[in-house]
This record gives structure tokens, sequence and C-alpha cells, in this order.
């Protein structure tokens, strides 16, 4: 119905349109060519006429089954013969436009879309049909798409998502929309949009022309809904009937607002903790609930009451928002067994538009129950500092420390002292009474003060033990005499006047009297017949000594002693002798000393530290190099003496030097073979079976040289000597400890039944008359220089003999 109507309007209009174009058409007398307005003329003095036409209008969205007729084209020659050819050309010629080549009608044969080409612009041309050229000079014209409501409104920036703050006045404005149509705005009221709620217009408005959504309630409640869901529509036709619409859903967010009080969920918490707890020692948490959102939620918590203001603390929790409560002094079973705390909860961000809500606090009582433990004894009072005379004699008692049980059972306590810290015994304690008394003679100058620490332990149970630190200073008496502060000694020129000062002096005490010192300075008895020196004391615990006569004599004498008597206040009153060594010495005219005896200044001028370190090293270091030459020495003569050191193996002498070979007679010391043999065994021994037997003993010495009786075996078996060496060699060549050096070694040993006597003319005692030693000529070389010695002694003998 409403398309139909459409339609037949647009229809009526076009026939309007062609009845114009008609009445003008006709209006025009005769042909002609050119366009409007040409100056060219006609035969007949008419001015010539060109196209003749009225602007195209052509209606989009036609969906009938007829091309749909746009407009004609004619020109004034055209005398309806059909001698003139019409032809279009340019945008949709020949496809969306076509055109009657006769009569100059153009129909469009497509659907068009205003929304996608507004207009066409086309030429013309007027043609003669047999020779084709141009009657007319080209001509363009457009042909516009008419616009009918065809598009709807459309929110492009959909969906909307907008946001408004709980309890906002009505009226607020929470966001605007807005909806674009796609018809022309100049051409009637399609693209003219007017906007209303569909949905959720209980609590939101939309202004119809600007798309701006407002509150419609001041109860919006966050707590309540957060948020609402809110259908706008736009209508086209400005609401007329027959407009187009298109709708979109707006998003609103509630945000909060601190409208809500914090409220704990419990009017009363009870937790529970050891009286031995230490300060900061959590006992619980608590937490007010808040229905408010974000920072409408942050918490400060506060203790209300005095009592629990000053034994515990409450302190917030930022992540999680809970009340923690914490041991702010320590606690006592024994005291108090339960305690109360008022515990307050407040927003910390209050907005003011909402005082008039109430109060945004709320309180809550927690009880904390104090369980008891075995507890340490405790020292009453707390007091740690004591003092004692220096003179107190042993035993003496210092001061008493008291500790008590704080448990109900109060149980004995014993003390002790803590070793480590009074590791000489200078303090005893009884054990019982707590009573500390000195176990040594106190001196204040060496040690004024005493740190020891006390320990009280439960008599049944010493691991519950508590310490406590205890000062005691040791009280001076005055038990030191006041010394000269150094060895003083004064020079006095030869030419000294009367009262002129020599030397100020002051004095040192170990003591310290609470009053100060006071030191008065008097001459000793010994020098109170003194005519050179005067004393006087300035009364500021120094004194100046001054020349009593004119000029001295150094050849008389060179050094004065004058000894001081210093005395303190006491009390007692103390007294010590001090000697000023006073020394003449020669000055110039200013008073400066020239010189002095030998004596004076000489034995003062000591060495100074640096020398006397110096001289020590020096002394140091010739030690040590005499210690070194005494070892290295010592090491050279052990050395040496290993060396030489015999190699005793069974009673075999090694000699060193080799000698001049068989030919040298010269180069052994038989005295030192000769030595290893006892000749007591000589006159009581049986000897070698000589005929001298038991019988007179001649000379000894004689009878050294003679051999003993040799007889020579037909076979010699030397293979017991072999098997021994090669035994003794395959030891040494085993023994890691030898040192890699070939020796040669001999060894005395004969072997078992060896049917040769013995060679040695020690035990021999026969005259040997009738002994041949020829036969030692065969044993080798080694036995010839002894065959020739033997023979040729025989051969002696047989001389004297005969």
């Amino acid at each position: 119905g409403l398309q139909d109507f459409s339609w037949t309007m647009l229809l009526l209009f076009c026939a309007i349109q062609e009845l114009g174009a008609w009445a003008m058409h006709t209006a025009v007398e005769g042909p002609g060519l050119g366009q409007p307005g040409d100056p060219a003329l006609l035969a007949g003095g008419r001015v010539k006429r060109g196209w003749v036409w009225n602007q195209f209008f052509v209606v989009e969205e036609y969906t009938g089954t007829e091309p749909l007729y746009v407009g004609k084209i004619h020109s004034d020659s055209d005398e309806g013969d059909g001698s003139i050819k019409y032809t279009i050309s340019g945008e949709g010629a020949g496809t969306i436009f076509l055109i009657d080549e006769i009569t100059g009608d153009i129909h469009a044969t497509e659907r068009l879309d205003r929304e996608q080409k507004t207009f066409y612009t086309l030429r013309a041309q007027a043609r003669d049909r047999q020779t084709d050229q141009l009657l007319e000079p080209e001509s363009e014209f457009i042909i516009k798409v008419q616009d009918i409501n065809d598009s709807e409104p459309r929110f492009l920036e959909g969906p909307y998502i907008g946001s408004v703050a709980e309890l906002s006045p009505v009226g607020t404005s929470v966001m605007q929309v807005m909806a674009s149509d796609a018809d022309d705005p100049t051409y009637g009221s399609s693209a003219r949009v007017v906007y209303s709620v569909l949905e959720g217009e209980q609590h939101f408005t939309v202004d119809s022309k600007t798309g701006v959504i407002r509150t419609a309630v001041a109860d919006l409640d966050r707590e309540t809904q957060d948020r609402y869901e809110v259908v706008i529509r736009a209508t086209d036709m400005a609401g007329q009937l027959g407009g187009l619409s298109g709708s979109t859903t707006v998003t609103i967010v509630v945000t909060d607002v601190n409208d809500n009080p914090p409220r704990f969920p419990q009017k009363m918490y009870q937790f529970s903790i050891v009286e031995t707890a230490p300060v900061g020692t959590a006992i619980g948490r608590v937490k007010a609930e808040d229905s408010d959102v974000g920072e409408n939620t942050d918490m400060t918590y506060q203790v209300k009451d005095e009592e629990g203001v000053e034994m515990f603390k409450v302190t917030t929790d930022s992540n999680t928002q809970e009340a923690v409560i914490t041991v702010q002094k320590p606690l006592d079973y024994e005291s108090k067994k339960v305690h109360t705390v008022v515990v307050e909860a407040l927003n910390k961000f209050v907005d003011p538009r909402f005082v008039d809500l109430g109060t945004f606090r709320d309180q809550t009582i927690v009880r904390v129950s104090v369980l008891d433990v075995d507890e340490p004894p405790e020292f009453r009072p707390p007091s740690n500092l004591m003092e004692v005379q220096e003179d107190a004699h042993i035993g003496s008692v210092v001061g008493v420390v008291t500790a008590l049980d704080p448990d109900t059972v109060n149980h004995p306590v014993r003390y002790a002292i803590d070793r480590s810290t009074d590791a000489e015994r200078i303090f005893d304690i009884d054990a019982n009474t707590g009573a500390i008394v000195t176990g040594k003679v106190l001196d204040r100058e060496t040690a004024g003060w005493h740190n020891i620490t006390v320990l009280a332990m439960e008599a049944d149970n010493h691991s519950q033990v508590s310490r406590t630190s205890l000062r005691i200073r040791i009280l001076d008496v005055n038990d030191n005499p006041p010394e000269l502060a150094t060895p003083y000694e004064a020079a006095v020129c030869e030419d000294a006047k009367p009262g002129q000062l020599i030397q100020t002096i002051s004095v040192v005490d170990r003591d310290e009297p609470q009053s100060g010192h006071r030191f008065y300075f008097t001459l000793a008895s010994e020098a109170t017949n003194n005519h050179h020196f005067s004393l006087l004391d300035i009364k500021d615990n120094t004194a100046a000594v001054h020349t009593q006569r004119m000029g001295f004599n150094r050849q008389e004498q060179d050094v004065y002693l004058l000894p001081i008597l210093v005395v303190d206040s006491g009390p007692p009153a103390l007294s010590s002798t001090g000697t000023l060594t006073i020394r003449v010495c020669g000055c110039d005219s200013n008073g400066a000393i020239q010189s002095c005896n030998s004596t004076a200044y000489v034995v003062s001028a000591t060495l100074s530290p640096g020398a006397l370190i110096a001289l020590l090293v020096c002394v140091l270091i010739l030690v040590v190099l005499v210690l070194l030459i005494l070892t290295l020495k010592r090491h050279h003569k052990s050395h040496m003496t290993s060396e030489d050191d015999e190699d005793m193996r069974d009673n075999v002498i090694k000699y060193n030097d080799e000698g001049g070979g068989e030919q040298d007679t010269e180069a052994y010391d038989m005295s030192a073979l000769r030595s290893l043999y006892d000749f007591s065994e000589i006159k009581g021994g049986d000897g070698g079976g000589g005929p001298g037997e038991g019988g007179p003993r001649g000379n000894p010495a004689s009878e050294l040289h003679a051999l003993p009786q040799w007889v020579q075996s037909p076979d010699l078996d030397f293979s017991v000597f072999r098997d021994y060496i090669c035994k003794k060699v395959e030891q040494a060549d085993e023994d890691l400890s030898v040192p890699p050096y070939d020796s040669f070694q001999t060894y005395a040993f004969e072997g078992s039944d060896s049917p040769v006597p013995s060679l040695s003319s020690i035990n021999t005692w026969s005259s040997g008359s009738e002994q041949d030693f020829s036969y030692l000529g065969g044993w080798g070389p080694r036995f010839r220089q002894l065959a020739a010695l033997y023979t040729g002694r025989r051969g002696e003998e047989d001389s004297e003999e005969s």
C-alpha cells in the first residue's frame, strides 16, 4: 500500500514534467539548430533553435517490468520524417540508458540506487541519417536519480556503553547516540531522524532531536542493579507514518559512590594468646564489610578504649582491608587474664554529599584471653648499678639482687653469676639470697668498673632462667700517694740572681677524690737547712722553685739535689718525696745556657726510641749470623765425620786409600789390625798348639812375627766363600737404603770346617821353622807379596841358625 502510493505520486510528478516540456516545445516555431541563444539565423530571419529539453529525473528503485521512461531529446530541425538520428554517450549510455534513434525517447533499463550514484552525465548528438553528419553540436545533459525513502536510519558507532554514578539526580546526562540516514537530506523528510526509547524508559530518557540519554529517576542504586540495557530507536520522515527506523542497544553501567558505611559481621570476636608472646605478635584479624567497591571500601581501623590503646595496636592490611591486632605491651597472665578491646572501622574516603545518610563507621568488641605459661624468674627492682669501696675486705656484701617467679606456683629461685663475664671470680653470689660479695681484693686504679651478668633460675627447673646485667662501680679511697709528674731536672746559670724562677712542679695522683685533688708542697726535712733554693706553693696544685742566693760556681758544685715533699688532702693524707735535680751551667749575657758540666745533660741525653730499636735490630742480626755460622760448621763437621766413619762389618776395617799396589809395603798400618785383638788372651790362651804350650813364654813382640802352621790341602773348596759373598751382594742390591755406588768389601769369614788353620801370627806359638810358605804364591797375585815376605823371613832364620 505505502510503496504503491509512493510510486503513484512519482509517476504523477513525471507526467507533470512531461506536460511542461511539451508546452515549451510547442511554443517554439519551426525547426532550428544550435544551442539556445545561438546568433545564427535561418533564411526566414527567425532565430535558430537548438536542443529542446528540460533537466531529466529518474526515480530510484523502480521495480516495474517495462523500461522506465526518463525523457525526450528533440531538435528544432526534426520535421518528423525520420531523417535525424539521435544518439547518446557517457555514463550508462547503451547499458543503463537507451534512446530511440527516431523519437529521442530515453528509457532506463536497470534499477537505480541514489545512495550509490546520485546523477549521470551524458552527451547527446543529432546526426543526418543519410550522411551521418552532426546536425546539432554535441550537448551535455544530466540525469538525476530521484530519491525515495528506501534507507532506514543506522547507528554506525553502536553498540554503546555509557556510565552514570548511582544516586545521580534526574536529568543527569549519560551519553549521546547518533543515527545516520543514507537518503537525500535536501529532498523531503527522508533523512529527518527522531529518537525514542523502546526499552528502559522507566529509568532513562532520550532527547528526540539530539539523541542525548538522561536519567529519568534519582534512586539508581548500584548495589541493587549495577547495569541497564536500554534500546534506542531512530525513525526517519520526522517520525511520521511510513517512516523507516533502526535501533541500537546502549549498556549503561551504574558507577559506585561511597553511600554505604562499613559494617562488622559480628559484634564480638574472641582470640587467645600466650603471655610470653613478644611485642609485635599478631593476635588475630577482623574485617568490616562494605557494599561499595574500589577505593570506597578502603578502611581505617583504630582502638577506641583506653585500655586497648595501651596494650594492643591495630593496623590495616592494605591488600585485604582487614584489621590486624598485635601486642603492643608485654602480657601478664597473673596480672590480667582477659582484655577487652573496642575496634572501630571507618571509611578512609567519605563523600560529603552522603553525610546525611548516617555515620560511615562501625564498632565491634574483641576479647583477648591470655594463656598462662611457665615463665622464668623476674628481677625486681630492675636497678642494675651497685657501688663498693675499693678497700672492702674479701667477702664484703656489695648488694643484693632479687628475682621472683611470676607464675602462680611461685617456685623458689636460685642465683648464679655468668662466669664468662667474671672469669677472674672477683665477685661471688649467694645462690639462695642473691647477695653479691667480693671474692678478691679490689683496686679502683686497676679496674674502676665491673660488668657482670647475674642468672636467676627456678630451683627445680634450671631451664627457666633469666639474666640481668649488673654494673658495679668501685669507689675510690685515698690509697695512693701523690708523685711528681716527671723526674724533673732543671738548670741554673752561674750568675743567677736571687728569686729567679728555675722550675714549676706539678704532681699526679692515681686516686680520684670526689671533691677533687688538693696538694701541698714543702721542702723535705733533710733540705730544711738549704740556703740555695726556695719552694713556693702556688695553691693550684703546682709549686715554683726559685734561687735564694746570688750566683753559683759549678767548679765547687755542679749538681744540687732538692728533695720536695708532696702531701694530698686525704683522708687519710698521704705523702711522697720527690727529688728535683738542678744543674749549674754557664750562660751568656741573655741567660741562654751555653755549657754545663760533663755530668750535666750528657747523661740526660739518652738514646731516642728509634735509635734503641735500630741498635736492637743490629744486635739481633749479629746473633742470627753467629748462630748460622755455628750451625753450618756443625753440619759440615757432621758430614765429614760421617764420611770418616769406619764401616765395621765382621771386624773388617775399611780404608779409603788404595795404596801403591802390591809393591807398596808401607801403605798399611798393621798396628790397626793388631789393636783389634786382645793380647791378654795370648798370654793365657793355649795358642795354636805349639811346643811351648804350658811352659815359659818368650817375648811376645818377637812372637808376633811367627806365622801359623799351614798345611796345604790338596783339594781347596771356595764354594762356601762364594756363596757367602753372593748372598751378601744380593742383600746389598735389594737394600734401598744403600747408596748407589760400587764398593769393594772384604769379609773375614773362613767358612765351616776349614782344613786350613788361621794365618794370623798372633795366635801362632810355634817357631814355624818347619813351615813351608811357598804355596802362598799359588793363591793369586794378592798373596804373592805375602809369600815373598814369609819366604824371605824363613831364609833369614835358616841363616841365623846355621
